[in-house]
């Protein structure tokens, strides 16, 4: 049994039972149970045409579950005759199913699990797993998502941007249990590149490729953080660093820049340089710059006064860095690694245990109190 192949039909099914005339939920309901089906009848007799036996199968179910209940009744009217099975219009169909998923009305939360399970087709234990949370806390989170958009109709336009800030969460969230989802984040915007031409899309594919790449290198053996400039750049993958690289030149052809073509231009400069000491931190600053002029984020602002310390020096960053909130994340240890770079090596150790103390993750903590230890250890040779 070919679970990909299942997997990448599911949103498009679901997408054509909802046009149809199911709501959100009966209809995930009744894919779930054509899935299941095709699950068990495929080995024996595959379908030569697997997506249009999946959508015959789903809207018979859904039929079946509508007429056996009485309260739902009124919508015979719509269902008395069965449609032709088939892809009409897959692509638009599969599209508002990603903007559905991402509607305004779910937390980012329930948005991303939503997605997983209606358009990337996770079952709700791999889901679970991969947030670590039990699978009836998962299983509640996911009905809660589908009730609040069973109501929602297909009739306007949804908000790209609302998606890519769902996948993009999707892609942060790594790897755990037996899901990799940074991989089934590129997977589903490889998908929704093939749906819509934005080049946002685009931006965001090459982001997460550029950072997949470096993937390997991020923590050693024992689990410990590697930092960027401590990488083995041979280790990266090429591949994907030179299709990334591609795919963002032609969306920045388009002179339509959007804040993910911006990181991505960033995450290329760094996949580019042959050392660390050969980043062009100069033309970094400079989109930084740009990404900042597009998001006013102060955590845009914060990663640019890393930049500015690396192409004007420690104390032009630690200038920068003086005109934001001190009580951003990480600002402790933006602080202490341009003070350790300026000589400061008291200041420097002193705030990298209070950024360890702030960590948002074990491994995180775990580096940053090493960075203290280590500094401390210098001052007292």
């Amino acid at each position: 049994m070919n679970e990909a192949l299942l997997r990448s039909h599911t949103p498009s099914v679901l997408a054509i039972l909802v046009r149809r005339g199911a709501d959100f939920a009966a209809a995930e309901d009744a894919v779930q149970d054509a899935l299941v089906e095709a699950v068990r009848v495929w080995p024996d007799d595959p379908p030569r045409d697997p997506k249009g036996w999946l959508i015959t199968v789903a809207w018979r179910r859904f039929l079946d579950a509508t007429r056996a209940d009485a309260a739902r009744r009124r919508r015979e009217d719509l269902v008395d005759e069965e449609p032709p099975p088939g892809p009409a219009s897959a692509a638009d169909d599969t599209l508002q199913l990603y903007f559905l998923c991402a509607h305004p009305s779910l937390t980012p939360s329930s948005a991303v699990a939503l997605t997983l399970r209606a358009v990337g087709g996770l079952t709700t234990r791999q889901i679970a797993q991969a947030f670590l949370v039990p699978e009836a806390t998962m299983a509640q989170r996911i009905s809660r998502a589908k009730r609040t958009v069973s109501g929602v109709r297909f009739d306007r336009p949804g908000d790209v941007a609302t998606v890519l800030r769902v996948l993009y969460l999707v892609f942060n969230e790594g790897y755990s249990g037996d899901v990799d989802l940074a991989a089934e984040a590129i997977r589903l915007t490889r998908q929704l590149a093939a749906a819509i031409d934005h080049p946002e899309v685009a931006g965001l594919r090459a982001l997460m490729l550029l950072h997949h790449a470096r993937r390997a290198t991020r923590t050693a053996s024992d689990g410990s953080l590697v930092p960027l400039a401590e990488q083995d750049r041979g280790r990266w993958d090429t591949e994907s660093i030179a299709e990334g690289v591609e795919i963002l030149q032609a969306a920045l052809a388009r002179d339509r820049l959007g804040e993910f073509q911006a990181q991505a231009a960033i995450a290329a400069l760094h996949a580019d340089a042959p050392t660390a000491e050969e980043t062009d931190w100069v033309q970094i600053v400079e989109w930084y710059d740009e990404l900042a002029r597009l998001t006013d984020s102060p955590v845009v602002r914060l990663n640019r006064a890393v930049a500015v310390g690396e192409a004007d020096g420690p104390r032009a960053g630690l200038a920068a860095l003086a005109a934001l909130d001190d009580s951003l994340p990480r600002h402790a240890a933006v602080a202490a690694y341009l003070h350790e770079r300026d000589g400061d090596l008291a200041t420097a150790a002193r705030l990298y245990a209070e950024a360890a103390h702030k960590a948002p993750n074990l491994a995180e903590r775990d580096h940053l109190t090493r960075q203290a230890a280590r500094l401390n250890a210098r001052r007292c040779r």
